[in-house]
């Protein structure tokens, strides 16, 4: 959450598909961590979120593969979530849990403001109603990552 997120800022095109990429691209290798690692609460939870980010990713390559948005996808996770899923790796099963359970729910948080801020200002009309589209499941991500907690 930066500055442009409180301030309500909307993203550019090309950065609102390198966020959303690239946080899917995350959220899918933390999936996958968890299935290995987590507990079966955990492990249920990334079950779901790795559908569903499956899914999202996947209508976000068609509109850009298509054509309609022209914009290019980042291909590979940054240094930074590189170096986050090694550290997660290196946990105990507990710890691991605990983590996993704080992270989802900002990620979470993190990714409905930026739906909501290209959904409400962006400049291109089919990646506004793709933001639009999969804010429901966002939303349920984050209620569901903040009821692991209990």
């Amino acid at each position: 959450m930066g500055i442009n997120s409180f301030l309500g800022i909307s993203p550019s095109t090309q950065d609102f598909v390198n966020r959303v990429t690239l946080n899917e691209m995350f959220g899918q290798e933390l999936a996958r961590l968890a299935d290995e690692r987590g507990g079966e609460k955990i492990k249920a939870f990334a079950g779901q979120v790795l559908k569903d980010h499956k899914a999202t990713s996947a209508h976000m390559r068609t509109l850009v593969q298509s054509g309609s948005v022209k914009v290019s996808l980042p291909t590979e996770l940054t240094e930074v979530h590189l170096k986050e899923l090694a550290r997660l790796k290196n946990l105990r099963a507990a710890e691991f849990d605990k983590e996993f359970e704080w992270l989802q729910a900002e990620l979470h948080e993190d990714a409905i403001s930026l739906f909501e801020r290209y959904g409400v200002g962006g400049e291109h009309p089919d990646l506004k109603r793709f933001a639009f589209r999969h804010l429901p499941d966002l939303r349920e991500h984050w209620r569901l990552a903040k009821n692991l907690r209990r």
